[in-house]
């Protein structure tokens, strides 16, 4: 079956994915990693979407914190968006499908939409269009339409659809008698006696027009607010972005509270596609191809008479024995060990860390950038030691601090250094003395990484000390400094 007119992908990527703690966290989340691949989630996402007989370019809506990381892991696999809408904040779906789909009815009033999240994995290509197809011609036909997928556990940590009768006229397609709030072990068990329960996947295809009738029926405020956040909002070469005291003023809620479970016009799809949302480290085991004892071993990882583990190393070797049925994440800055069928409990980890007022749980000790990242040696009081990786060819935003001076010492490469009006290429172990208050700019011209070591000091030294006069690609900021995140 093939649809007339080009399905417009609505790619979510605003979570946070704390049920992946440590490798996921705040500034570097799940989908910007390479759990099931060599890509990254969101990257895989992207890739699944490239069919352009049926795909139109994707409309990604996300943070601001997460903006230029995403644009170029979207650039890395060759996947142009034809949008970038960014959040000011986080308000959950149904703002998110309302501002996409504002946008799209903008220049097609029938615009189909196929919304789904960045941080799925899907095993059977062929299958998941088969269903996306299945699903755009009952969107075609006014449904608003999810996907469900058929169990083969008893799992805790989903919502269930209760699927009704076949829609007449429409293959594969069925009304949805209600959806259920994720159950306990026993009330799993009875759905899939039953038969006819599915997992909630979170995506949806629908008419634009149609979503946007039912939320000014059903939640109209969500919808009054994000009309004031497109409106107020501004745009660049790259995003757009969205007005945050408008945007802010709207309820946060999923689509399925916002709509789905109160619209008359719910359809659903069953699917069987190898879907798995890679939402807790035993998903992620389940999702992962293992060695003869059931094992998934990544990085430096020494199992001896282990079984049916997640054993994963970054940063040094990790030996278990005689371990089953257990993760054990180690990072350059953490370690978690937990039993699999406790993963759903890592949020309260996270949720420990916050209240501890501890920073682990929100950034790695390596922050990723547009340019590259950066790592923290060594702070006190008073200083603080970064080491700087500039990619080839990238540079730092042009900016000045009024609390703190800066040492640069190039450790490997050439790089190219303005303050003020001058402007120099500086060798290897060779130091620049950067003043407070000075403009200045960092870049490499190179084909290879720069390496520099920041020596900052000075009586403050917190991020909102760094006033912005371009971005990472060279343009003049159209936001408030204060409200994007910190660059150096």
């Amino acid at each position: 079956m093939t649809i007339l007119s080009k399905i417009i992908p609505i790619i979510l990527s605003g979570g946070s994915g704390t049920r992946l703690w440590p490798q996921s966290r705040n500034s570097f989340p799940k989908q910007l990693l390479p759990f099931v691949s060599d890509h990254s989630l969101l990257q895989e996402t992207a890739l699944r979407l490239t069919e352009d007989q049926i795909f139109a370019r994707p409309v990604v809506v996300c943070n601001l914190e997460h903006r230029f990381l995403i644009l170029d892991q979207l650039r890395e696999v060759s996947v142009e968006p034809a949008d970038v809408i960014v959040e000011p904040t986080g308000r959950n779906t149904a703002p998110a499908a309302a501002v996409a789909a504002l946008c799209a009815v903008e220049t097609d009033p029938e615009a189909i939409l196929f919304l789904l999240p960045s941080d799925h994995a899907i095993q059977n290509q062929a299958a998941f269009l088969n269903v996306v197809n299945l699903a755009a011609a009952s969107a075609k036909a006014g449904h608003l339409v999810t996907f469900g997928i058929e169990p083969h556990a008893p799992e805790t940590g989903y919502g269930y659809i209760n699927k009704g009768a076949p829609l007449n006229g429409l293959t594969g397609c069925c009304a949805v008698e209600s959806f259920v709030e994720k159950p306990d072990v026993k009330t799993a068990e009875g759905y899939l006696e039953t038969g006819s329960y599915l997992w909630n996947s979170g995506m949806f295809v629908f008419r634009a027009g149609v979503y946007l009738e039912e939320l000014e029926r059903l939640n109209p405020a969500i919808l009054t607010s994000c009309r004031k956040a497109l409106a107020a909002g501004g745009t660049d070469e790259n995003f757009q972005f969205l007005d945050k005291n408008a945007f802010s003023e709207s309820p946060s809620l999923s689509i399925d509270y916002a709509v789905m479970e109160h619209t008359d016009k719910a359809a659903v799809v069953p699917a069987d596609m190898g879907w798995s949302d890679v939402g807790t480290w035993k998903s992620l085991w389940q999702a992962t191809e293992k060695d003869t004892d059931g094992n998934v071993l990544k990085g430096d990882v020494l199992s001896i008479n282990s079984k049916n583990s997640y054993i994963s190393s970054q940063d040094q070797l990790v030996a278990v024995v005689d371990l089953e049925d257990i993760a054990v994440i180690e990072t350059e800055d953490a370690v978690l060990v937990m039993p699999l069928d406790k993963s759903q409990d890592v949020r309260d980890v996270v949720k420990r860390l916050k209240s501890d007022g501890r920073e682990d749980y929100l950034t790695h000790p390596r922050v990723y950038r547009p340019w590259g990242n950066y790592k923290t040696m060594d702070k006190d009081e008073g200083f603080q030691v970064k080491r700087l990786t500039v990619n080839p060819g990238q540079r730092l935003s042009l900016q000045k601090h009024q609390h703190r001076t800066e040492h640069w010492t190039v450790v490997d490469g050439i790089a190219r250094i303005t303050i003020g009006t001058s402007i120099s290429d500086v060798m290897e172990n060779n130091t620049v003395l950067i003043p407070a208050g000075t403009v200045h700019r960092l870049e490499n011209i190179t084909s290879d990484p720069l390496v520099v070591i920041e020596v900052q000091y000075g009586s403050y030294l917190g991020e909102d000390d760094i006033e912005r006069l371009e971005d990472d690609y060279g343009q003049a900021m159209k936001i408030p400094p204060e409200s994007d995140p910190g660059i150096s």
